[in-house]
């Protein structure tokens, strides 16, 4: 980089040249003019979101695991605990296992009737409660302070829950690859004009499936596991008579149970939508087989 434009060679230019410029003593500060200063296009459907995600979380990665981290750059150039805050976002990328383990890990239990959480009549789950409600109690206060709705947060935790799995997964492991050497770089730029159908589609806020994706492909399965295993917890509790199953795996069907809440526009692409934007019926096929033969392989 020169005295003055952006570094390149990295998906995330923005953030090279910021820690870059940060390094060489220039200092940030939190300004919000009241006249926008800049204007820009968001992707309109959740396959562009997720590549966006997925290009953001590997090049922030590939900051951290190579020699621009901000603890190799950064040192004795910037405060300490600057170099820490940037770990928010160069650790995007590795959020995926924790999340992905949330996803499989307990419904699968759930279906053996195994308890991972401590029982409803425990007093060990009072922390559990705690941190679940004032975690999420303050996102929503928050949200809403800022000039937010209780539905927008809702379908951030959704998103949330969405990019985790599958942008962060991919952008971890293509960020591995190319460490090692085993493939170049590549930006894909991610569309930002959509077609007629598709923009009124995003205007009654339909979310867009319509191609194939091993990203739709993920996305389905967990959502088909989810509810598979919500529906066998259910029926363990309504056929036990001594509410034992309740008591023992209260926590692990209320977390199967807000999975399938946040997959509601999934299931709606898999089976009940008719227009262009629903789901492939190969991601259809391949997520009901997948789903199915892994809660078989958990029963048995």
């Amino acid at each position: 980089m020169g005295k003055m434009g952006l570094k390149y060679g990295c998906p995330v230019e923005d953030v090279i040249t910021g820690l870059s410029v940060q390094c060489k003593g220039w200092r940030s500060i939190y300004f919000i003019p009241e006249r926008k200063g800049f204007m820009g296009l968001a992707p309109t459907t959740l396959l562009q979101t997720l590549v966006q995600h997925k290009r953001w979380s590997e090049g922030d990665f590939q900051i951290l695991i190579t020699r621009h981290s901000p603890f190799l750059l950064g040192h004795k150039r910037i405060p300490l605990r600057l170099q820490i805050s940037y770990c928010i976002y160069l650790l995007w990328a590795t959020s995926w296992f924790s999340v992905l383990y949330y996803l499989v890990v307990p419904p699968l239990c759930l279906l053996r009737g195994i308890s991972l959480f401590p029982k409803l009549s425990s007093p060990w789950i009072q922390p559990f409660a705690y941190a679940i409600f004032a975690n999420h109690a303050y996102g929503v206060v928050e949200f809403v302070w800022c000039g937010g709705t209780i539905q927008g947060w809702w379908n951030g935790q959704r998103i949330w829950v969405f990019k985790r799995t599958t942008s962060h997964l991919f952008g971890f492991f293509d960020a591995i690859r190319k460490l090692l050497g085993l493939s170049t770089d590549t930006f894909v730029i991610t569309a930002k004009v959509a077609q007629e159908d598709v923009s009124e589609r995003y205007e009654k806020e339909k979310m867009e499936f319509g191609v194939s994706s091993p990203m739709f492909n993920i996305l389905a399965t967990l959502a088909l596991l989810n509810m598979f295993s919500f529906v066998g917890g259910i029926k363990m509790v309504i056929m036990d008579v001594e509410s034992k199953a309740l008591d023992l795996l209260a926590l692990q069907i209320i977390l199967c149970g807000l999975l399938v809440l946040i997959n509601l526009p999934i299931y709606q692409g898999l089976f009940f939508r008719k227009d262009s934007g629903r789901m492939p019926s190969s991601v259809t096929y391949k997520s009901i087989i997948v789903s199915l033969l892994a809660c078989s392989i958990a029963l048995y």
